[in-house]
């Protein structure tokens, strides 16, 4: 029967009452690391429910009550003879703080013994030490008869009657001592019995050991925990001595100087368990987030800006600038044949009247979106609003006191709404190129709203391409790599675009900036564009693990209470790759390099305890980074916003929703309406775009000797961005207000 590891390791965090480290490696015992808090567990995969469930309390028991201490500086105590005494107190605490978990210890321990997990099959149990009974009684008691003589039942009680776990150190001397005694006896028997068998000088057997005496070795059982009810009397064992000299050890007999006593019934445990742990697969292994110097991985703004005066400032002095922007009134067409034949035709003034246009024409929208939101926000706030008596009487209703007992004025409370932020993710890389501009559009609309309402906002652009790969070779990583951590590419940026804090007019300048890049994309344009700000590969996951900091510092500087995150891409970003030390035959030292993610990869988080199943899958492993990053921030929404093709909507809609109504719900949407949202994602909420739609123009434009039937078209196409708009904006605006 196969486990899932995964509702296992919840059990153990569960009942240790805390978040746990888990870990389910191929190893052969389970161990607690009372100092780390990390819980390593074998993968039992053969083992059944019972069993699994059994095991897992027990050392869940270890998590709870051993403490963080070395106590071999203090007690020379075989660790064999300790685990066995702490067993029994850790498992009579667990049925004290847990009272269902006597049945799975039953049940648990009852298929054990019916497999001989303890290897008693064919053997005398009153052979076997005291050590390895008080095991076996302690554990499978309940299936098998184990007897005590009457000096052992008082160890037996002893060890029942542990609470602490100084009292299981001092118990397991008092019993290693006793094993180690009988062990001695046992052994000295067997040579005095080898030696009286030997023949005389006469010819004979002597056998006449009435003379010979043996003084035993006295045994402390005066020991008695604080928390005992009574103590053990005070019992010596003497016998005669022979007065003997040393006499030989028989062969094949282990001197009671040279040997240990042993259990063998934990041993036989132990061996018994690795049966049950799978062999086959990979083994597992658990990566961690590292912690990044966001110094090295956010450009700020202002850098980003100059950079783009800078060029557009030389291209100003050349004299494809002086051209295009002194004679610009000049007609295009005619400009392109008398200087720049097959040449592009804009310069920046052109580009710069494309986004005043559609400054002018956002401006009805945004207002909506800030009408919307005043009105959601007011509804919000009398939902949540309270009446409460002042306790002052109420002039005007006096003169119904017969009739009326309400005659106090009253008050209504609108408790305080929290304060918002906004930080915007965009995808700058290459197959974003032909809606690049479009979703600009989108964000632009965001962002005037965000400024009108003073929600606080920052915006930044992933890239793994500033100021360019080949600029500088040998750039390090932005964190301390080391054995399981994520990689985040060396060359990944986050390229802070726009933000709040600069004024209105800055604002204004820099969007222009930045719609001047996103428009040389999909136009022929004469002006260049900085080099560090050109298209790149999909960094996505290396941002959503950057947002694990920025966040944080986002709320500290804006003082804002929650954080709506909004992330607008057009695809997956590659799963990420971990650091593995590997040691290579020719080299001393273990070398440092990466390896991919895959089924068998678990991310795992210090700060929450939970732990959470990577994948080589694009979407699943950026839906696992996000999820994590809900778990960690609460208070924020995280909001994903897909541009695709109409090609690519039918496969994205089956990834998340199975056929049935869910995605029939979807589809019809998708086909009336060009958009949908689906709750089930990694997001908050996951917003699908058509990027057709997107960039069909919004403008309704007609010739002059236009027809009905084309004043119609232009007119139906004019109203389908603004409807396709208002539709996403609106379900934003919902979320934030």
């Amino acid at each position: 029967m196969l486990v899932k590891h995964e509702i296992k390791s919840q059990l153990a965090k569960l009942l240790a009452t805390e978040d746990l480290i888990v870990e389910n490696k191929k190893v052969d015992t389970a161990e607690f690391n009372v100092h780390t808090r990390v819980l390593t567990l074998p993968r039992w995969e053969q083992a059944s429910n019972n069993v699994y469930d059994s095991l897992v309390a027990h050392e869940v028991g270890h998590a709870l009550f051993t403490p963080d201490v070395d106590w071999r500086e203090t007690h020379d105590i075989p660790h064999v003879f300790v685990n066995v005494v702490e067993d029994v107190r850790i498992e009579k605490l667990m049925r004290r703080k847990y009272a269902g978990i006597s049945k799975t210890f039953y049940n648990g321990y009852h298929e054990l013994s019916d497999n001989d997990f303890f290897d008693l099959d064919g053997k005398d149990i009153s052979d076997l030490n005291l050590a390895d009974r008080i095991n076996i009684y302690n554990k499978i008691g309940n299936f098998v008869d184990v007897s005590f003589s009457d000096a052992e039942k008082k160890i037996v009680s002893l060890i029942e009657k542990c609470e602490t776990f100084e009292e299981v150190l001092d118990v397991s001397k008092v019993l290693y001592d006793y094993c180690k005694q009988q062990q001695e006896e046992d052994a000295q028997e067997e040579v005095e019995g080898n030696i009286e068998m030997q023949p005389t000088q006469g010819g004979g057997t002597s056998l006449d050991n009435s003379e010979k005496t043996e003084e035993k070795e006295e045994v402390d059982l005066d020991y008695q925990p604080e928390s005992s009810e009574q103590g053990f009397d005070e019992q010596q064992s003497d016998s005669t001595n022979t007065g003997s000299p040393e006499k030989p050890t028989a062969a094949g007999t282990r001197g009671s100087d040279t040997s240990e006593p042993e259990v063998k019934t934990a041993d036989a445990l132990a061996n018994a368990l690795k049966d049950l742990v799978g062999q086959g697969g990979r083994e597992n292994v658990y990566v961690e987030i590292p912690k990044l110097k966001l110094e090295d991985v956010l450009i700020p703004n202002k850098n980003i800006h100059d950079e783009c005066q800078q060029c557009w400032d030389e291209y100003l002095l050349s004299d494809s600038g002086k051209v295009y922007e002194n004679d610009d009134e000049i007609n295009q067409e005619e400009m392109t044949a008398k200087y720049y034949r097959y040449l592009p035709v804009h310069g920046l003034k052109g580009v710069d009247r494309e986004f005043e246009k559609f400054k002018k024409s956002a401006q009805k929208e945004v207002n909506y979106l800030v009408k919307e939101f005043e009105c959601k926000k007011s509804a919000s706030a009398y939902a949540r609003a309270t009446v409460a008596k002042t306790g002052v009487l109420d002039t005007s209703k006096l003169h119904t006191y017969k009739y009326n007992e309400d005659l106090f004025k009253k008050v209504t409370i609108i408790p305080e709404g929290k304060n918002h932020g906004l930080i915007f993710i965009l995808d700058w890389s290459g197959s974003m190129s032909d809606v690049m501009i479009d979703t600009l559009k989108q964000l632009y609309n965001l962002l005037w709203f965000c400024k009108k309402v003073n929600i606080p906002f920052d915006v930044y652009a992933f890239s793994n391409n500033h100021p360019g790969q080949y600029s500088n070779d040998t750039r390090e990583y932005a964190y301390e790599p080391k054995e399981g951590s994520l990689e985040v590419c060396r060359w990944f940026s986050l390229l802070n675009m726009f933000t709040s804090s600069v004024n209105g007019k800055t604002l204004d300048q820099q969007m222009k900036n930045i719609f001047r890049i996103a428009y040389s994309f999909r136009n022929s344009v004469r002006y260049h564009c900085p080099q560090s700000l050109s298209l790149s590969g999909t960094p996505l996951n290396e941002s959503l693990i950057a947002l694990h900091q920025i966040i944080p510092q986002f709320k500290d500087k804006n003082k804002v209470e929650k954080v709506q995150c909004v992330i607008l891409t057009d695809g997956e970003a590659y799963p990420l790759r971990y650091h593995r030390e590997v040691q290579r035959n020719w080299e001393d030292s273990p070398y440092l390099g990466t390896n991919e993610t895959g089924e068998h990869t678990f991310l795992r988080d210090r700060k929450t305890g939970k732990t959470y199943k990577l994948s080589w899958n694009y979407h699943e492993s950026t839906d696992v980074y996000l999820k994590n990053l809900r778990d960690n921030f609460p208070n924020s929404n995280f909001i994903g916003i897909r541009i695709m093709g109409s090609r690519d909507a039918g496969s994205f809609m089956r990834r998340y929703c199975q056929h049935g109504q869910e995605y029939d719900t979807i589809q019809k949407r998708w086909r009336k309406d060009k958009c949908f949202s689906i709750k089930n994602s990694g997001y908050h909420t996951y917003f699908g775009l058509s990027s057709n739609d997107l960039s069909n123009d919004d403008e309704f434009e007609v010739k002059d000797d236009a027809t009905k039937a084309e004043i119609k078209r232009a007119f139906i196409k004019s109203l389908k961005t603004k409807k396709l708009n208002k539709k996403i904006l609106g379900e934003f605006v919902d979320l934030v207000a």
